[in-house]
């Protein structure tokens, strides 16, 4: 604590004036409102002129030490970092009772602004007038700079809260466009059970799936994963939709189709997106599912004897290339009482505490066990499978399920 020197009746009387027009200067800035920068040039222009403090650095805590404000002196203080012999102080103190690098007497006190018990800044000073060595005067000090400070991290909270109100509201009008993609009603009839489970990771998935009957014979489904999360991959996943919907509109033809919406990806996706997917169309009539499988994982055929096939036929994933490089639509005749899985990484990609991955392999033996179960209970226990591979997993990516019971 600095040693306490007592003004005379004038010195004091001039003091009281200077500080309570100098409060009264700070509170006004402050009652409108105005900006940080505005509200560091009068304290600035208050400390100098108005309490007659010659010398002077302000550091603020925003993230890093900063300073905000330096005059009358030749230490170059927004470049300097702080001294852990400063940072620990929380009473007023004079420089000469630390252990500092010399460029840091240049000051003679520090004083440190709390509020609820955390640092805010600390303002040091030197070249002061005598009376400054008054222990009130330099708590007014103190208290003047509480008050500006107080009131920029009270701003700064408040455009947070702005900020994330309105990143909120975001969120939210994409979270409805998302549930919008989706299906409304799947069918179950004679011929085919599809059901479909969506767990989002995040409040804004890169998942999808879809079904669209094309005409009384066939139908198409799919399910498709965009890299990235969040209201980007919304909004191409939305943007993916919209135009598998026009395009399957025109054509049923698989190789047109994929390679319209690969075009359509590249066109407008950003920051390196692409899309997985894998797209099929059923015919009921003649049994044939026709599918291409443009670089996502392999969905599992499996057959009433518990054989299977992974369904791998297609290309590589989209918005990647102009053109693909590559192309074949994988046909397969789809015997009676099969059942087909599809899904995305974030059910296989489920690690145990030995970094087993649960895997295709893990996925293909629990079909294999519960294959009589209804489409609903199946989802259910599969991912209730996948919990209990791991009960301490936290999943790092969405999950999608779309299943077709082939009657």
């Amino acid at each position: 604590m600095p040693d306490i020197v007592a003004p005379n009746i004038q010195q004091e009387l001039n003091l009281k004036k200077l500080e309570l027009s100098a409060l009264l200067e700070i509170t006004q800035a402050i009652n409108d409102n105005l900006p940080e920068e505005a509200l560091y040039k009068i304290y600035r222009f208050t400390l100098l002129a108005q309490l007659q403090i010659n010398r002077l650095a302000l550091f603020v805590h925003d993230e890093k030490w900063d300073c905000k404000v330096s005059f009358g002196t030749d230490l170059e203080a927004a470049k300097q970092h702080l001294p852990e012999t400063i940072l620990e102080l929380k009473e007023i103190t004079r420089i000469s009772k630390l252990s500092v690098d010399k460029k840091w007497r240049n000051f003679e006190i520090v004083i440190p602004i709390l509020h609820n018990g955390k640092v805010l800044a600390f303002v040091m000073i030197g070249k002061i007038q005598p009376y400054y060595t008054n222990i009130e005067a330099l708590n007014f000090v103190q208290t003047v700079s509480n008050i500006m400070l107080v009131a920029i991290e009270n701003h700064r909270m408040a455009r947070q809260r702005l900020a994330q109100e309105s990143i909120r509201k975001e969120i939210e009008i994409a979270r409805e466009v998302q549930s919008m993609l989706f299906p409304k009603k799947l069918p179950n009839d004679k011929d085919v059970a599809i059901h479909a489970s969506y767990i989002p990771h995040s409040s804004i998935g890169g998942d999808y799936y879809d079904f669209i009957e094309i005409d009384q014979d066939q139908f198409l489904f799919c399910v498709a994963d965009v890299s990235g999360k969040g209201v980007p991959a919304s909004l191409l996943m939305s943007n993916f939709q919209a135009g598998l919907r026009t395009i399957i509109r025109q054509t049923s033809d698989l190789n047109t189709v994929v390679s319209e919406l690969n075009h359509l990806i590249y066109r407008n996706a950003i920051a390196e997106k692409f899309i997985t997917t894998f797209v099929a169309i059923f015919n009921r009539s003649t049994r044939e599912l026709s599918y291409v499988n443009a670089g996502h994982n392999a969905p599992v055929l499996l057959y009433e004897n518990n054989t299977h096939d992974l369904l791998n036929d297609g290309c590589t994933m989209l918005g990647v290339f102009d053109v693909l490089p590559f192309m074949n639509v994988g046909k397969i005749h789809v015997p009676h009482n099969a059942v087909l899985l599809c899904y995305t990484d974030g059910l296989t990609e489920v690690f145990d505490e030995d970094e087993s991955e649960f895997g295709i392999e893990g996925t293909i033996d629990f079909l294999q066990k519960n294959r009589f179960l209804s489409s609903k209970m199946l989802h259910l226990q599969l991912l209730n499978a996948i919990n209990l591979f791991n009960e301490e997993a936290s999943f790092n990516d969405d999950i999608t399920l779309l299943s077709c019971r082939f009657k």
